[in-house]
Protein backbone atom coordinates (compact mmCIF):
# COMPACT_ATOMS: atom_id res chain seq x y z
CA UNK A 1 0.00 0.00 0.00
CA UNK A 2 1.20 3.68 -0.71
CA UNK A 3 -0.01 6.92 1.36
CA UNK A 4 -2.86 8.93 0.16
CA UNK A 5 -1.59 12.72 0.32
CA UNK A 6 -4.00 15.55 1.18
CA UNK A 7 -2.66 18.88 0.11
CA UNK A 8 -0.66 20.01 3.44
CA UNK A 9 0.77 16.58 3.72
CA UNK A 10 4.78 16.20 3.26
CA UNK A 11 5.88 13.46 0.93
CA UNK A 12 7.55 10.11 2.66
CA UNK A 13 10.78 9.05 2.45
CA UNK A 14 11.77 7.76 -1.12
CA UNK A 15 13.59 4.99 0.16
CA UNK A 16 9.17 3.39 1.05
CA UNK A 17 8.79 3.62 -2.43
CA UNK A 18 7.51 -0.06 -3.87
CA UNK A 19 10.18 -2.31 -5.59
CA UNK A 20 9.82 -4.41 -8.69
CA UNK A 21 8.62 -7.23 -6.20
CA UNK A 22 5.38 -5.41 -5.44
CA UNK A 23 4.84 -4.72 -9.02
CA UNK A 24 5.02 -0.99 -8.96
CA UNK A 25 8.94 -0.35 -8.97
CA UNK A 26 9.59 3.29 -7.57
CA UNK A 27 5.90 4.08 -6.84
CA UNK A 28 5.98 5.87 -3.68
CA UNK A 29 2.40 7.97 -2.69
CA UNK A 30 -0.66 8.99 -4.97
CA UNK A 31 -2.80 12.09 -4.25
CA UNK A 32 -2.38 15.92 -3.40
CA UNK A 33 -2.27 18.18 -6.08
CA UNK A 34 0.12 19.61 -9.24
CA UNK A 35 0.87 23.28 -7.43
CA UNK A 36 4.28 24.50 -8.44
CA UNK A 37 4.65 24.31 -4.55
CA UNK A 38 4.25 20.87 -4.65
CA UNK A 39 6.33 19.94 -7.83
CA UNK A 40 9.34 22.07 -6.61
CA UNK A 41 8.79 20.17 -3.35
CA UNK A 42 8.89 16.92 -5.44
CA UNK A 43 11.76 17.35 -7.47
CA UNK A 44 13.67 18.61 -4.47
CA UNK A 45 13.61 15.02 -3.21
CA UNK A 46 14.03 12.97 -6.43
CA UNK A 47 10.21 12.58 -7.23
CA UNK A 48 7.90 13.12 -10.11
CA UNK A 49 4.70 12.81 -11.04
CA UNK A 50 3.77 10.05 -13.33
CA UNK A 51 0.07 8.82 -14.42
CA UNK A 52 -2.55 8.56 -17.03
CA UNK A 53 -5.60 9.87 -17.69
CA UNK A 54 -8.27 9.19 -15.26
CA UNK A 55 -5.97 7.99 -12.82
CA UNK A 56 -5.32 10.02 -9.64
CA UNK A 57 -1.95 11.74 -9.10
CA UNK A 58 0.68 8.80 -8.96
CA UNK A 59 3.94 10.14 -7.49
CA UNK A 60 7.60 8.07 -8.18
CA UNK A 61 11.12 7.35 -7.18
CA UNK A 62 12.77 4.93 -9.68
CA UNK A 63 15.45 2.58 -8.28
CA UNK A 64 17.62 2.86 -9.82
CA UNK A 65 17.48 6.33 -11.77
CA UNK A 66 18.53 6.96 -15.24
CA UNK A 67 20.85 9.80 -15.23
CA UNK A 68 22.65 11.70 -17.91
CA UNK A 69 26.10 13.00 -17.19
CA UNK A 70 26.79 16.11 -19.46
CA UNK A 71 29.99 14.68 -19.85
CA UNK A 72 28.89 11.62 -21.00
CA UNK A 73 26.49 12.84 -23.82
CA UNK A 74 27.27 11.23 -26.98
CA UNK A 75 27.30 13.44 -30.38
CA UNK A 76 26.81 10.60 -33.33
CA UNK A 77 28.64 11.27 -36.80
CA UNK A 78 25.27 12.31 -38.60
CA UNK A 79 24.39 14.63 -35.76
CA UNK A 80 27.56 16.54 -35.63
CA UNK A 81 27.20 17.48 -39.27
CA UNK A 82 23.67 18.57 -38.55
CA UNK A 83 24.70 20.54 -35.91
CA UNK A 84 27.57 22.53 -37.70
CA UNK A 85 25.06 23.14 -40.38
CA UNK A 86 22.11 24.49 -37.88
CA UNK A 87 25.27 26.43 -35.72
CA UNK A 88 26.13 28.47 -39.49
CA UNK A 89 22.54 28.97 -40.14
CA UNK A 90 21.46 30.63 -36.60
CA UNK A 91 24.62 32.51 -36.45
CA UNK A 92 23.74 33.99 -39.95
CA UNK A 93 19.76 33.73 -39.13
CA UNK A 94 19.12 31.26 -41.56
CA UNK A 95 16.69 29.36 -41.88
CA UNK A 96 17.19 27.07 -38.54
CA UNK A 97 16.80 28.83 -35.46
CA UNK A 98 17.42 26.92 -32.27
CA UNK A 99 15.49 28.91 -29.15
CA UNK A 100 14.86 28.59 -25.39
CA UNK A 101 11.28 29.38 -23.72
CA UNK A 102 10.10 30.72 -26.94
CA UNK A 103 6.96 28.33 -27.07
CA UNK A 104 6.85 26.90 -23.49
CA UNK A 105 3.44 25.04 -24.26
CA UNK A 106 3.65 24.49 -27.38
CA UNK A 107 6.51 22.19 -26.49
CA UNK A 108 4.62 20.69 -23.96
CA UNK A 109 1.47 20.21 -26.51
CA UNK A 110 3.82 18.50 -29.04
CA UNK A 111 5.42 16.09 -26.50
CA UNK A 112 1.87 15.16 -25.44
CA UNK A 113 0.69 14.33 -29.12
CA UNK A 114 -0.19 10.57 -30.89
CA UNK A 115 2.97 9.48 -31.94
CA UNK A 116 3.33 6.98 -35.12
CA UNK A 117 -0.58 5.95 -34.70
CA UNK A 118 -0.30 5.53 -31.30
CA UNK A 119 -2.48 7.51 -28.44
CA UNK A 120 -1.53 10.67 -26.64
CA UNK A 121 1.34 10.25 -23.78
CA UNK A 122 0.85 11.27 -20.61
CA UNK A 123 1.05 14.79 -20.71
CA UNK A 124 -3.01 15.81 -19.80
CA UNK A 125 -3.63 19.19 -20.34
CA UNK A 126 -3.48 19.13 -16.02
CA UNK A 127 0.05 18.31 -16.45
CA UNK A 128 0.74 20.93 -19.08
CA UNK A 129 -0.92 23.32 -16.25
CA UNK A 130 1.32 22.63 -13.67
CA UNK A 131 4.14 22.89 -15.24
CA UNK A 132 3.31 26.25 -16.89
CA UNK A 133 3.19 27.90 -13.66
CA UNK A 134 6.66 26.01 -12.99
CA UNK A 135 7.26 27.86 -16.01
CA UNK A 136 6.69 31.30 -15.20
CA UNK A 137 8.15 31.32 -12.04
CA UNK A 138 11.29 30.68 -13.96
CA UNK A 139 11.69 26.78 -12.78
CA UNK A 140 10.70 25.11 -16.13
CA UNK A 141 12.21 25.58 -19.51
CA UNK A 142 12.21 24.40 -23.30
CA UNK A 143 15.06 23.76 -25.40
CA UNK A 144 13.08 24.47 -29.13
CA UNK A 145 13.99 23.81 -32.93
CA UNK A 146 12.57 25.93 -35.34
CA UNK A 147 12.84 25.82 -38.92
CA UNK A 148 11.60 28.60 -41.60
CA UNK A 149 9.43 29.94 -38.54
CA UNK A 150 8.28 26.51 -37.24
CA UNK A 151 8.52 24.98 -34.28
CA UNK A 152 9.28 20.79 -35.48
CA UNK A 153 11.57 19.73 -32.52
CA UNK A 154 11.89 20.23 -28.83
CA UNK A 155 12.75 19.11 -25.27
CA UNK A 156 11.43 20.52 -21.89
CA UNK A 157 12.62 19.60 -18.14
CA UNK A 158 12.38 21.33 -14.73
CA UNK A 159 15.26 23.33 -13.56
CA UNK A 160 16.59 23.67 -9.52
CA UNK A 161 19.59 25.18 -8.58
CA UNK A 162 22.08 23.37 -10.69
CA UNK A 163 20.56 20.62 -11.15
CA UNK A 164 18.24 19.37 -14.32
CA UNK A 165 14.99 17.08 -14.22
CA UNK A 166 14.26 16.10 -18.01
CA UNK A 167 10.80 15.55 -18.69
CA UNK A 168 10.00 14.73 -22.67
CA UNK A 169 10.83 15.51 -25.91
CA UNK A 170 9.15 15.83 -29.43
CA UNK A 171 10.38 15.54 -33.56
CA UNK A 172 8.84 16.49 -36.57
CA UNK A 173 12.06 16.58 -38.43
CA UNK A 174 14.62 14.00 -38.78
CA UNK A 175 17.19 14.66 -35.53
CA UNK A 176 14.98 17.84 -33.94
CA UNK A 177 14.49 16.35 -30.66
CA UNK A 178 18.27 15.45 -30.66
CA UNK A 179 19.44 18.79 -31.85
CA UNK A 180 17.45 20.38 -29.20
CA UNK A 181 18.64 18.35 -26.69
CA UNK A 182 22.45 19.00 -27.90
CA UNK A 183 21.94 22.56 -27.44
CA UNK A 184 20.11 22.54 -23.67
CA UNK A 185 23.12 20.06 -22.52
CA UNK A 186 25.51 22.69 -23.94
CA UNK A 187 24.09 25.09 -22.04
CA UNK A 188 23.44 23.71 -19.21
CA UNK A 189 27.19 21.99 -18.99
CA UNK A 190 28.20 25.73 -19.73
CA UNK A 191 26.47 26.93 -15.85
CA UNK A 192 27.51 24.10 -14.29
CA UNK A 193 24.84 21.95 -13.96
CA UNK A 194 26.65 17.96 -14.34
CA UNK A 195 23.54 15.92 -14.38
CA UNK A 196 20.29 15.66 -16.02
CA UNK A 197 17.62 13.26 -14.85
CA UNK A 198 16.00 11.06 -17.14
CA UNK A 199 13.99 9.35 -14.73
CA UNK A 200 13.62 6.06 -16.67
CA UNK A 201 15.69 3.65 -18.78
CA UNK A 202 15.12 3.18 -22.34
CA UNK A 203 17.27 2.53 -24.87
CA UNK A 204 17.10 5.93 -26.79
CA UNK A 205 18.36 7.93 -23.57
CA UNK A 206 20.70 4.72 -23.23
CA UNK A 207 22.29 5.68 -26.76
CA UNK A 208 22.71 9.57 -25.64
CA UNK A 209 24.59 8.39 -23.10
CA UNK A 210 22.51 8.15 -20.55
CA UNK A 211 23.02 5.26 -17.35
CA UNK A 212 21.46 4.05 -14.64
CA UNK A 213 22.54 5.40 -10.91
CA UNK A 214 21.40 3.97 -7.43
CA UNK A 215 18.83 6.54 -5.47
CA UNK A 216 21.00 6.78 -2.99
CA UNK A 217 23.40 8.37 -5.44
CA UNK A 218 20.98 10.09 -6.88
CA UNK A 219 19.15 11.81 -4.03
CA UNK A 220 22.56 12.12 -2.58
CA UNK A 221 24.26 14.16 -5.42
CA UNK A 222 20.79 16.15 -6.20
CA UNK A 223 20.93 17.58 -2.76
CA UNK A 224 24.07 19.86 -3.44
CA UNK A 225 23.08 20.88 -6.63
CA UNK A 226 19.18 22.30 -5.65
CA UNK A 227 20.80 24.24 -2.90
CA UNK A 228 23.12 26.28 -5.69
CA UNK A 229 21.73 29.74 -7.06
CA UNK A 230 19.00 29.46 -9.88
CA UNK A 231 20.30 29.85 -13.59
CA UNK A 232 18.72 32.65 -14.53
CA UNK A 233 20.39 33.85 -18.33
CA UNK A 234 18.19 31.29 -20.28
CA UNK A 235 19.62 31.75 -23.99
CA UNK A 236 21.15 28.87 -25.73
CA UNK A 237 24.89 29.80 -26.32
CA UNK A 238 25.84 32.21 -29.81
CA UNK A 239 28.81 29.49 -30.46
CA UNK A 240 27.84 25.49 -30.51
CA UNK A 241 31.18 23.99 -31.63
CA UNK A 242 31.37 20.50 -32.75
CA UNK A 243 34.78 18.22 -33.45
Amino acid sequence: MIPWLEADDPFPNVSSALTEADGAAGLLAAGADLSAERLLLAYRHGIFPWFSEGQPILWWSTDPRMVLFVEDFKISASLKKTLKKIHHSTVSYGRWQVRFDHAFEDVMRACAAPRNGEPGTWISDEIIAGYASLHRLGYAHSSELWLDGELVGGAYGVSIGKMFYGESMFARVTDASKIALAYLVHFLKSRGVSMIDCQQQTAHLASLGAAPISRSEFVSRLRQAVDAPQISDWKPGAMFAVD
